[in-house]
């Protein structure tokens, strides 16, 4: 495994809050922000790959199809925020 080295800049909260998370988890910060980081970029691939997967061959034409037919309405007041 290769590795860099990537000066990062934090709000001191947040710093504070990993480093605390990282003495409780018994890691070096370096170590926590590293496997945040690995979490964070997997989550967001399986995302990516999931949503490639179930739009298949769909294009955005195909979803102005089903929006035309969407009611003009306004929305409830519970869903308005």
């Amino acid at each position: 495994m290769s590795r860099n080295a990537y000066p990062l800049k934090m709000p001191n909260s947040v710093k504070a809050a990993a480093a605390r998370l990282a003495k409780e988890d018994g890691v070096s910060l370096n170590q926590f922000i590293s496997v945040a980081v690995a979490e964070k970029v997997g989550a967001l691939e399986s995302a990516a790959e999931f949503l490639r997967r179930r739009s298949g061959k769909s294009k955005p034409k195909d979803l102005l199809r089903y929006l035309r037919r969407a009611p003009n309405r306004k929305p409830p007041p519970e869903d308005a925020g």
